[in-house]
């Protein structure tokens, strides 16, 4: 009978529109090593392929060798676990269908799985984070774009066709702002960044009141719009009070359909604070099912984002079923 070694070390790989991480994760969850290269130096997705392989083998050469990793696991805007391609993803620069995890699998002779980069954080808030512990809770992450993934009953939800949680997709205003998706009215055009930055200017363009905001224009942020608040600019307060709104009011609709035990911010766009969270969480009192009011706490992710996205990926790649080229 041949003797069987388990191995005890997977590697996670999270790709965001600006950086793409990797990371050996230990059993533990430990992060044995890590690094990290720029997303958009490589927009044919060949030449990214190329580049992620090539660290991803310089650093299992330096950490122990092929012998210990037992999978891959990748997380990726708009990606799907159950065909393991980047589907149309809006917002990375690589168009159509990407067999993200088969192209990679060939290179390295590993067991790779891929899933959406928000269905991937809510694993690692589900085993490391806010949500260790919880059966029923949601993850929406915002940043460059919104994204959901959501637990019923302890098991990640992924729909029919893979594509669950795409809140940032439904419309909160009909006839609104044109999407990337293609769609009118996204709750992504109005509270991900770029929505944020485009409410700012239309307050700014429509009032003539006031503003810090206006003697930086032309390279205002979600944060500068944030430090305007903290210097009590009145324009920048309403610029999040109306943000919040929006986003309290979809979030709600989303609750009161899935019943959630809490819906956990994450991303970039939740270092707002209490700007953002004060009238989020008014407007989900005020919109969310009677009976539900006051049983979904609104958390703000206590993990390193960094950390929690190769985490996540990390988690898919010890639930993909064990290839390897190395014995």
């Amino acid at each position: 009978m041949e003797r069987i070694i388990n191995k005890t070390r997977v590697i996670g790989v999270d790709i965001s529109v600006e950086r793409t991480t990797i990371a050996i994760v230990d059993i533990r969850g430990h992060i044995v090593a890590s690094g990290d290269f720029k997303t958009l130096d490589y927009l044919n997705i060949d030449d990214f392929i190329s580049k992620l392989s090539k660290e991803l083998i310089i650093l299992i050469d330096e950490n122990g060798g092929f012998g210990s990793i037992r999978s891959v696991g990748i997380s990726a805007p708009s990606a799907n676990f159950r065909t393991g391609c980047i589907e149309n993803a809006p917002n990375m620069p690589w168009k159509g269908i990407i067999p993200m995890a088969a192209m990679l699998r060939d290179r390295l002779g590993l067991a790779v799985a891929i899933t959406n980069d928000s269905k991937a954080i809510a694993m690692g808030e589900y085993t490391f984070g806010s949500a260790h512990g919880m059966r029923d809770f949601a993850i929406i992450t915002i940043g460059h774009g919104l994204g959901c993934g959501y637990y019923s009953h302890g098991k990640l939800c992924n729909g029919h066709s893979g594509l669950s949680g795409e809140v940032g997709h439904s419309c909160v205003v009909p006839d609104g702002r044109k999407c990337e998706c293609g769609l009118e009215g996204c709750l992504e055009t109005y509270v991900a960044e770029k929505g944020i930055i485009k409410t700012a200017k239309e307050m700014m363009a429509e009032s003539s009141e006031p503003s810090i905001m206006r003697n930086i224009v032309d390279s205002i942020t979600p944060k500068i719009i944030v430090e305007c608040c903290e210097k009590g600019d009145k324009m920048a307060i309403d610029v999040y009070n109306k943000t919040g709104h929006i986003l309290g009011l979809a979030l709600a609709n989303f609750a009161s359909i899935v019943d959630p035990e809490a819906i956990i911010i994450t991303g970039g766009i939740a270092h707002a604070g209490h700007w953002l969270f004060d009238p989020l969480c008014e407007s989900f009192d005020q919109h969310i099912f009677h009976n539900m009011k006051g049983n979904v706490k609104i958390l703000e992710s206590t993990l390193n984002g960094r950390e929690r996205d190769v985490l996540g990926a990390s988690v898919l790649a010890w639930n993909v079923k064990e290839y390897s080229l190395f014995k």
